[in-house]
């Protein structure tokens, strides 16, 4: 593979637990990545209502789950309430984007749709298709805190009942990134990686406006949603996966700077 991001200085600011597998497709091109973790993701304590919809699945049509996080959390509850990813086998599981699916998969749960676009018209017709009508079938999705509801609204529109259970919040890190700070206002870095409205934000925050909306690098973004958030905060040369995957997002980088 052709090191079409050598010597780039590409700052990487998701989750430390999740940042190992777009580190490693950076590198792979050639690039030198500072790792700058601006969020990590807190479990909700009170997970009453996710424990009563686990032990009575079969109540419901399908199961959404949006992220890796709320696979993460999700399983990490099955595992402590004693119960076991068998009871996912009366229901069906769609999962947005590849690496969701990736860790249902890795937990025992094939899930039965993966949406070709990570969006919610997307979803719904995908479910749509698999029983021809969304009329009437509940819909669990465990999701995080401060999730957007056009999922839930869309499928709403297409007649299905929705549960929505907070599992996890997205939390700002604060860190010290004044010396990013500065290498960014010195032209030091050439692009920045974004996989999520909240890492756009707290990015924001944590190296002040001057540096995020002055600085001349590149506003890599996973998706059309934290695209948005980025042009909304003030990020200049804005790009976005295609694929909305974390290759899609080096791809997006390789074609940027190739």
């Amino acid at each position: 593979m052709a090191a079409t991001l050598q010597g780039r200085r590409i700052v990487v600011t998701r989750t430390r637990e999740q940042a190992g597998d777009l580190v490693r497709a950076l590198e792979d091109r050639g690039a030198v990545t500072v790792i700058a973790p601006v969020i990590r993701i807190q479990p909700l304590e009170n997970l009453g209502a996710l424990r009563a919809a686990l032990t009575g699945l079969s109540a419901y049509r399908w199961v959404v789950f949006t992220s890796q996080n709320a696979v993460q959390i999700v399983f990490d509850r099955l595992v402590a309430w004693g119960l076991t990813p068998r009871v996912f086998r009366s229901t069906a599981v769609a999962a947005i984007g590849t690496a969701t699916a990736d860790a249902l998969t890795l937990r025992g749960v094939v899930p039965a749709l993966v949406p070709e676009e990570f969006v919610a018209e997307s979803l719904a017709e995908g479910l749509i298709r698999h029983h021809g009508t969304l009329a009437g079938a509940r819909v669990l999705i465990p999701s995080a805190e401060d999730g957007r509801e056009v999922l839930g609204t869309t499928l709403r529109q297409h007649g299905a009942e929705i549960e929505t259970i907070a599992v996890y919040r997205t939390v700002p890190v604060r860190s010290d990134l004044s010396a990013l700070a500065a290498e960014i206002r010195g032209g030091g870095i050439d692009a920045i990686t974004f996989t999520s409205s909240s890492t756009v934000r707290s990015f924001v925050d944590l190296v002040g406006p001057a540096a995020a909306t002055g600085g001349r690098f590149v506003a890599a973004t996973i998706g059309p949603v934290t695209a948005e958030t980025a042009r909304e905060l003030g990020l200049r040369d804005i790009i976005e996966a295609e694929p909305h995957t974390v290759q899609g997002l080096v791809d997006a980088l390789a074609r940027r700077f190739g």
